[in-house]
């Protein structure tokens, strides 16, 4: 399975160059190898266009990570927006650091159409610490409560089709620095939020019925809450995104494509709290290509919960998990339950993850009652090693909706260290080897594993990029 331009080395090549293309505004994006359904549309490097309006710095962040007391009050909000409102379709408003000064301050930014916001190499923008200016409502951001959703984005799009979030500089969320008059961090809210009701934290970047949107080399970290959700849409590209959040973080997703369709995740490197990357599927979700990705802490590469909508026709190939809770995950219960089917990961390794491959039809997190039953089938590990052991977890929902699942070429290495437990599930096992034969509670197994060389993990594991 190959994109276009596909003779980058990911693991070599942290920041990728733009190809002489055409503008990414507009730009119809399937894959060259279509004979597999995935994205549909072809997929090349994105180019950065033109730009209509450059933004100098003013201020100056502190070792790259943070500002002076002083300069909390200062927002760009403003004049970035007004720049965002006066640009033309097919250009870009680029942040851009101005010697000693290289930071922006801002609080919630609305995109616009064809219109790229393009933060330069050696430039930050820095997200408000202070949840007033992103109330949804007189004093909804920044507590917990039953309703959650109090807060805006920092970047959003809403019905905003060939936009694009590029460059190589930094967006930082600053989700471990106390609110402005607090005594107590976003990622604390999270925290607190353990023990019952929802925090109010705003997102990095949200995208609602955003068609042919575009993420290209930029730098996400210390969200409040996800990094980047894109919903309802017809084409999402990711491309050479580089996310870096620490594990403790909670809810810090880093990228989640849901109920949508034609979306491609490639070349990206993402060290985050919480799903590293995940599909969701209140609405139907479908032929995504999720290729050529570095996953380090988090949960891994998930679908679910929500799987009410159905989601189908979703390639992962080329992916390394290192040091996760989880490594291929599909969640759902009978409350948000839905069928899941043809989905296929070829050429996976994975190692030092607690939970190297969960098939959870009865996710406990949201209870079990309901009507809305999971099914998941025609799940596909091809070419998949385990390194390092862990608990592998195949459960279907009950007799009636069972999970469905073929394994060629897996291979789990030492077998002695991974356990093995599954329910409700049929199996089948070939024309690959299979150094495993999974059993259980009305669990049935056709075929046996061929003959072969496991999966090679050689290079497949590298380190997060330097910033």
């Amino acid at each position: 399975m190959k994109l276009a331009h596909d003779n980058l080395d990911l693991g070599r090549c942290p920041t990728l160059i733009a190809m002489s293309i055409p503008s990414v505004v507009g730009t119809a994006l399937i894959f060259v190898a279509a004979a597999r359904a995935q994205d549909t549309r072809t997929v090349v490097e994105p180019k950065i266009p033109p730009t209509c309006s450059v933004l100098r710095a003013s201020l100056t962040s502190v070792e790259g990570h943070n500002l002076a007391d002083a300069d909390e009050a200062k927002l760009d909000t403003e004049r970035i927006q007004r720049a965002i409102d006066g640009c033309k379709p097919g250009q870009a408003v680029e942040l851009k650091a101005d010697g000693a000064h290289d930071a922006f301050l801002s609080g919630p930014l609305a995109l616009r159409p064809g219109i790229t916001l393009l933060v330069a190499a050696k430039t930050i923008l820095f997200a408000s610490r202070n949840p007033r200016d992103y109330d949804l409502s007189a004093g909804s951001c920044g507590i917990v409560n039953e309703s959650g959703h109090g807060c805006k984005p920092l970047i959003g799009g809403d019905h905003v089709a060939n936009a694009a979030v590029m460059g190589d500089g930094v967006i930082d969320g600053r989700g471990w620095a106390k609110l402005t008059g607090q005594n107590f961090t976003w990622w604390d809210l999270a925290e607190k939020a353990r023990a019952g009701g929802n925090q109010n934290n705003p997102r990095l970047i949200v995208l609602s019925h955003c068609d042919n949107f575009t993420l290209y080399r930029i730098r996400l970290r210390n969200s409040p809450n996800f990094h980047v959700y894109y919903g309802n849409g017809n084409g999402f590209t990711a491309w050479g995104v580089i996310i870096n959040t620490p594990k403790s973080a909670r809810n810090s997703d880093g990228i989640d494509p849901g109920s949508s369709t034609n979306v491609t995740i490639t070349r990206c490197y993402i060290h985050t709290g919480d799903d590293n990357v995940v599909v969701k599927a209140s609405g139907h979700a479908s032929h995504m290509t999720i290729a050529h990705n570095h996953f380090y802490t988090g949960h891994g590469i998930s679908i679910g919960s929500e799987t009410n909508g159905g989601a189908d026709t979703i390639r992962v190939s080329d992916l390394s998990i290192d040091g996760a809770d989880n490594g291929i995950r599909i969640k759902s219960n009978s409350g948000r339950g839905g069928l899941v089917r043809d989905v296929v990961y070829d050429d996976i390794c994975i190692r030092e993850t607690k939970n190297p491959i969960v098939m959870e039809s009865d996710y406990a997190h949201y209870g079990h009652a309901g009507d809305k039953i999971p099914t998941f089938t025609g799940i596909v590990l091809r070419n998949v090693r385990v390194l390092s052991g862990g608990k592998i977890t195949l459960d279907g929902y009950d007799a009636r909706h069972r999970l469905g699942m073929q394994f060629d070429n897996v291979y789990l290495d030492p077998p002695l260290a991974s356990k093995v437990s599954a329910t409700y599930a049929d199996f089948t096992l070939g024309p690959g080897p299979v150094n495993f034969q999974p059993g259980g509670n009305d669990v049935t197994v056709t075929g046996t594993g061929g003959n072969g060389a496991p999966n090679s993990c050689k290079d497949k594991f590298v380190p997060m990029p330097v910033e």
